[in-house]
């Protein structure tokens, strides 16, 4: 099976950076500092004019758990429908029941959404009772690949549940594992040598650009503790040829 290094990107610069460090596919979002946000359409027309990467967008409502109300499905779903429009490849999505299990109800409006679309399993994985179970039952919905970090904080922490994942990946013919948290290149040989059956990897690549603003107020900030509004992430092209080399 063909190597993949997925790159997530909530910007037009990051995604010609990642294109430009040789990824094979884009993961686009808004609000990555949040974790990744549901992107706007607009950006993605963007994107898809100047890049010729397969896009798979990010379907989150709003930050926080994975415990979506009826009306928040719905969104989605409307979501997704303008964002094919607008030409995404493909949708990276999940939600889960109160008890931490796959909710199958949710996912298949969220399929029905996506009209056959190949589609990942994001990390709420990481955060549900048994992560092998929803693995399976990701499996018979019919998911392509499912991005984890092993159910740990970074996949270098999670590479006994990674280990599993794998082999149950070999055992049942399941989605693909893709290897997400902390990626880089040194990751990547890292888990390559104590995971053969790895490869496939997500990654965001990022450094901090310097505000070009002259003009600072200080002690006014916009959203999170501890982020300042003078730097930005941006997806770092070094950062992804470095990582296409270990993994190829």
């Amino acid at each position: 099976m063909k190597k993949i290094l997925e790159v997530c990107v909530d910007s037009l610069a990051s995604a010609k950076a990642a294109a430009e460090g040789g990824a094979d596919r884009l993961e686009l979002c808004s609000a990555l500092a949040v974790g990744g946000l549901s992107p706007y359409g607009e950006l993605l027309q963007q994107i898809k004019a100047v890049c010729a990467l397969p896009v798979r967008c990010l379907m989150r409502p709003r930050a926080g758990d994975f415990l979506y109300t009826a009306e928040e499905i719905e969104l989605l779903c409307e979501q997704i429908r303008h964002l094919r429009a607008a030409g995404a490849d493909g949708f990276v999505l999940g939600a889960l029941t109160l008890d931490g299990a796959l909710d199958e109800d949710a996912m298949q409006k969220l399929l029905d959404a996506c009209a056959g679309q190949p589609v990942t399993l994001h990390r709420c994985i990481d955060v549900a009772q048994d992560p092998e179970q929803v693995y399976r039952t990701a499996a018979a919905l019919g998911v392509d690949t499912v991005l984890t970090s092993g159910a740990a904080a970074s996949c270098l922490e999670g590479m006994d549940m990674l280990a599993r994942l794998l082999a149950l990946r070999e055992e049942i013919g399941g989605p693909e594992v893709l290897i997400g948290a902390g990626v880089n290149a040194e990751g990547i040989r890292t888990l390559q040598a104590r995971l053969p059956g790895a490869r496939a990897f997500h990654m965001s690549g990022k450094i901090l650009i310097e505000s070009g603003m002259r003009f600072r107020r200080e002690g006014v900030p916009m959203g999170l503790p501890g982020l300042d509004e003078w730097h930005i992430q941006q997806t770092d092209a070094g950062a992804v040829r470095a990582a296409k080399a270990a993994l190829d």
